[in-house]
């Protein structure tokens, strides 16, 4: 925490009159608001965002102090304090680095092309009874996420763990002035974000920048370019593996069905080590981690304890249906306060208006006093507004009744209970409804049951959307448009079977501009769930007229009978200026005013005082089709004749909209002033884009049984499955009510089981459907199978139906189960 006056003086900057008022949050995100009173925000400039149009909303919302690199008005915001420098980003760099040099402990360094968050994660859960730690939240390894990492410094902590990652050559300079490590980890060097170097030999140069002033660098020997090059710059170095010059030397690796045993010499000590995996990767990471604890003197019994019990790094924090209209945020896997930040903010952004709560466990963070820690939930639980608080544990039980007296908390709907038993004892009489629940545990406390509890009871047929890739997606698309092209995202038909209130939760949060919908009942549920974005009605109806107004719609209006209908109904309630939208007809011939009548219609609008054209839009027939590119071109000239006779008649400036996703990528001139995204928010995306996309949706079920079948023997309605040699089948919870279509049959289908494909047998049927997984060793009823997802691509899936993958998206029945996580 540092005076505003000692920040200035940093950022060399001479101001007087700066009010003496303590930051504490460094901001950068302006969704992420939660203390206004102690919040610095630094307006940061991005290929699509510009922070500074950002200031108005949050001065609205309290904030007082902004570095910025843009001139402000006092004028317009009196009570304000603007930090002007030339880069905002190198301001916050240079805060983060001052703060860095305050503390004198041990920093740990985590850089290289895959595992730095999993060793990272490690190193905490194998320290943390040593030490007490701060690390990067999640995956915080940027030029933004390294400064905001290493602002949670504090004096009672004595050891840190940052992550550092880069793009390109230059970045690592700037990284390594905010971490200055003392120690190095490097986990490896390989194809990931490879983009900015000519090579592995240049990626790794740029990493090892990081590094250049630390005591000890660990890294594996084996690996013939990182031990060459560490060598040859004499760097301090500490090497695993099975090369003669490590000094933590492989002997042996010995997988189990389970567990991994590894025979290892360090010195003059051979020791063994366990792990409770046996991947290779997790062998790297681990063995990393333990070279880390050698180097600190950790005893080497500790580190074969702590081996043993390394528990997976489930970065995913998961979104679920609950019961009585419940929303679920399952963080069953740790509870520690770094962590928790992170759920509240991802609960804040899904509540949609919910009344918010939180069932938190012990945080068993060793090293920190206690009073601290639990003074340091409270807050978080205050700052997010959090109506009601459970919690679980003997520290809970004594912790959260003194404070929340002594500190005469806001709040005042909390309850405690020894242990997770107990809870589930007393579940039903705390009537969970129509709330927004957090649920977050450290492993030991099982609080997969209480999830198991409060999710609503589907069958085991799921649909996973991660929301990471659908995010990521919006920004891929959103780079390559122009800076003044606004983003239409379509969550029209349930977001093409993805869940249209929890999508459009994500797009508000990441400030897409306009929705669009098929019905107003599908903006009306919108509206009801606390989603403020502008929404387009692409097919209204004269019935839904009252809802579209009520609930501040903004219709598509496509015909002279349309027109007059609604002016009417907006004339009726004394409305003005009503937010319209008009689809011109250049070629779909499915709705739309015909060019011939755009110049009757835009003297019908002219001086209209109960109509505002919002939009003049169309759709393209054939955007994806290389053969109908001249015609694609065609539909865009007869938009723009018709939207500029519009724009003389009425005298005004409208949105011009017709590019969709295919037509984002392929035809750059069409962007025009917006552009409305569809299917491609879900991974699936012209050729040219289609490699930085990222797959957001798996469908998964399980397998309910597994038969020996004998040649002759048949399958399914109809026998149409004959068996030809002996078969081994699996019966798969899925069936066309759930949207896997009948002509998926017979072998034209199949399905992923252990990572191989298994082939349809017999007919689809409405609740199961039968595959043949002969070839298949080890399968087991309750096993897992990928309908579609990783592995098995949706596009492929379609090719084989001889469809589109929007059939098969829209198709998923509401029966299946939406699981929305997030890493």
């Amino acid at each position: 925490m540092y005076a505003l006056p000692q920040i200035a003086k940093l950022l060399k900057l001479s101001l007087h009159d700066i009010p003496d008022v303590m930051i504490d949050t460094l901001l950068t995100d302006s969704r992420k608001l939660v203390h206004p009173d102690s919040s610095l925000f630094f307006a940061l400039s991005g290929s699509r965002r510009d922070g500074h149009a950002f200031i108005p909303e949050l001065y609205k919302k309290g904030v007082r102090y902004f570095v910025v690199s843009e001139p402000f008005s006092k004028k317009n915001f009196p009570k304000a304090v603007f930090l002007k420098v030339s880069n905002v980003l190198e301001a916050l760099q240079t805060i983060a680095a001052y703060h860095r040099q305050q503390f004198q402990w041990e920093v740990i360094g985590v850089t290289g092309s895959n595992g730095k968050t999993i060793v990272k994660e490690w190193l905490y859960q194998l320290l943390q009874h040593h030490y007490n730690i701060v690390r990067s939240p999640k995956s915080y390894n940027s030029q933004i996420g390294v400064p905001l990492s290493v602002w949670q410094m504090e004096p009672h902590n004595n050891l840190a763990i940052f992550e550092a990652g880069i793009s390109c050559r230059g970045e690592m300079e700037r990284l390594y002035r905010i971490i200055r490590p003392t120690i190095g980890v490097l986990t490896n060097i390989g194809a990931a974000h490879s983009e900015g170097f000519e090579s592995n030999a240049e990626k790794l140069e740029e990493k090892l920048e990081l590094f250049k002033t630390a005591k000890i660098i660990i890294a594996n020997a084996d690996d013939r370019l990182i031990r060459d090059t560490i060598v040859k710059k004499q760097l301090p170095a500490f090497f695993w593996g099975k090369h003669r010059d490590s000094q933590l030397r492989i002997a042996s690796i010995k997988n189990d069905k389970s567990d991994t045993t590894i025979r290892l010499r360090y010195e003059k000590q051979r020791f063994e080590i366990t792990i409770p995996f046996t991947d290779n990767a997790s062998i790297e990471n681990a063995l990393t981690a333990c070279a880390v604890l050698l180097c600190l003197k950790i005893d080497i019994a500790d580190i074969q304890s702590g081996m043993r019990h390394l528990q997976p790094v489930n970065m995913r924090l998961e979104f679920k249906k609950g019961i009585n209209n419940c929303i679920i945020i399952n963080d069953s896997y740790s509870a520690d306060t770094d962590s928790l930040s992170i759920a509240l903010d991802f609960l804040q952004q899904q509540s949609r208006g919910f009344n918010k709560t939180a069932i938190l466990s012990d945080f068993l963070q060793t090293g920190k006093n206690v009073e601290e820690v639990y003074c340091t939930i409270l807050s978080q639980i205050e700052k997010h507004k959090i109506k009601r608080l459970i919690g679980i544990g003997p520290q809970m039980q004594t912790w959260l009744p003194r404070l929340i007296g002594e500190k005469k908390s806001s709040l005042t709907d909390f309850s405690t209970y020894a242990s997770t038993k107990e809870f589930l004892r007393h579940i039903h009489t705390l009537h969970f409804k129509d709330e927004a629940i957090l649920v977050k545990g450290a492993r030991i406390f099982e609080f997969e049951e209480i999830v198991a509890q409060l999710e609503q009871k589907l069958h085991q047929t799921i649909l996973e959307i991660n929301l990471n890739a659908i995010a990521h997606n919006f920004r891929i698309y959103q780079e390559i448009l122009k800076p003044t092209t606004k983003m239409m995202v379509m969550v029209k038909a349930f977001a093409y079977g993805s869940g249209g209130t929890e999508i459009a939760s994500l797009l508000q949060y990441h400030k897409a501009d306009y929705l669009g919908v098929a019905y107003a009942d599908e903006g009306v549920e919108l509206r009801k769930a606390g989603i403020t974005l502008p929404i387009m009605v692409l097919n209204p109806e004269e019935s839904a007229f009252d809802s579209i107004t009520e609930y501040n719609l903004e219709p598509d209006i496509f015909s002279f009978t349309m027109l007059e209908a609604f002016e009417r109904h907006v004339q009726k309630i004394g409305v003005k200026n009503y937010p319209i939208h008009i689809e011109v007809e250049t070629g779909m011939n499915r709705l739309g005013f015909d060019t011939a009548d755009v110049p009757l219609l835009a003297q019908r609008l002219k001086n209209n005082p109960y109509l505002h054209i919002q939009s003049v839009f169309s759709h393209l027939a054939a955007s994806e089709d290389k053969v109908e590119d001249a015609f694609t071109l065609q539909q865009y000239e007869k938009l723009m004749t018709a939207s500029e006779t519009i724009k003389e008649w009425v005298g005004y400036s409208f949105l011009r909209h017709i590019a969709n996703s295919s037509a984002i990528a392929r035809f750059p001139k069409l962007q025009l002033d917006m552009v409305r995204l569809g299917i491609g928010l879900y991974g699936i995306g012209d050729k040219r884009i289609r490699k930085k996309l990222q797959p957001a949706l798996t469908l998964r079920s399980t397998i309910a049984q597994v038969k020996q079948l004998k040649k002759g023997d048949t399958v399914s309605y109809n026998r149409r499955g004959v068996i030809k040699k002996d078969t081994v089948i699996a019966t798969v919870r899925i069936g066309y009510a759930d949207g896997y279509y009948r002509r998926l049959g017979n072998g034209v289908g199949y399905m992923l089981v252990k990572n191989k494909k298994a082939p349809v047998v017999g007919t689809v049927c409405m609740d199961m459907v039968m595959i043949d997984i002969t070839h298949i060793k080890g399968v087991k009823e309750g096993d897992d199978v990928i309908v579609f997802g990783n592995g098995l691509p949706l596009e492929e899936l379609a090719e084989r139906m001889d469809t589109i993958p929007y059939e098969i998206m829209t198709g998923i029945s509401q029966r299946v189960k939406r699981v929305y996580w997030s890493e």
